[in-house]
């Protein structure tokens, strides 16, 4: 792996992707970063061996560059960017909302553009990370996002039509779980239990239940009818919540959601 990759804006997701990276086999010497903060950027060298360079130089000398900055300072830093990338440089974005149109106006004409939605998971290397190319991406630009991306997870690619729905579903997926958790854990203490075991009760089901949709190829239908005997504990607790509107409430949700990520797109980040 000879090629240069920079990430700009190094933050949680950022340091993630590094420290994927360098478990795959990228060598710390071909990585650079920028970050914000002089003092953030050093505590990246230190930890990883990456170097830290300013944007203009990351766009001068990397091969690939990964933006994951905040999509209302994305703009800001392309204006610093742009008079520096070449027209072959790789840029992939991060961030949430933001077509690939929006890099290839303000780039040179030609640049190739990759857009991925990741998602927090990627801290413990079990993100899901969705591809999508630009008009100028090749199979073998997307083939380099995969690489990069696979080091923290799985990737899957999708026309950037779908972009919006994914970011709803996957990219803050995981904040689903963490509130559905948390109500869950509410309840335990409610009926009784002291919080820590319940918290330890409820993740561990939780960890279970993935596993079995991710492995045994089952229907989420099925695998919950397994669980649920005639006039039992557990179809009593889905009637109240199918009484209570949860499905209902959770496709209005990412319903919101994906209506965000349109919203992002077109600039309006009040």
């Amino acid at each position: 792996m000879t090629q240069k990759v920079a990430v700009l804006g190094t933050g949680k997701i950022g340091e993630a992707l590094l420290s994927g990276m360098i478990r795959a086999g990228w060598a710390p010497a071909d990585l650079l970063v920028t970050a914000r903060r002089p003092e953030r950027a050093e505590e990246l060298r230190t930890r990883y061996g990456v170097t830290p360079v300013t944007n203009p130089e990351a766009a001068k000398t990397a091969d690939t560059l990964i933006l994951t900055v905040k999509p209302q300072d994305m703009g800001t830093l392309l204006d610093e960017l742009a008079p520096h990338i070449p027209a072959d440089r790789l840029v992939i974005s991060g961030a949430a909302g933001i077509p690939t149109s929006f890099f290839e106006a303000r780039l040179t004409t030609g640049t190739p553009v990759v857009r991925v939605m990741t998602n927090t998971p990627a801290l413990v290397d079990e993100a899901m990370s969705v591809i999508s190319a630009g008009s100028h991406a090749t199979e073998a630009h997307l083939a380099h996002a995969e690489e990069i991306f696979g080091a923290v997870g799985k990737t899957l690619r999708v026309p950037e039509s779908q972009q919006d729905a994914c970011t709803a579903l996957s990219g803050s997926g995981p904040a689903y779980f963490f509130y559905l958790v948390e109500a869950m854990t509410d309840a335990g203490i409610l009926l009784g239990l002291p919080r820590d075991k319940a918290h330890e009760l409820i993740v561990q089901s939780a960890i279970g239940a993935a596993v079995m949709l991710r492995d045994s190829g089952e229907h989420p239908v099925k695998l919950r009818e397994n669980v649920t005997s005639p006039a039992g504990t557990t179809i009593n607790a889905i009637r109240e919540l199918e009484n209570h509107g949860v499905r209902a409430a959770l496709i209005a949700a990412l319903e919101a959601a994906r209506d965000r990520s349109r919203q992002l797109a077109s600039g309006n980040n009040g």
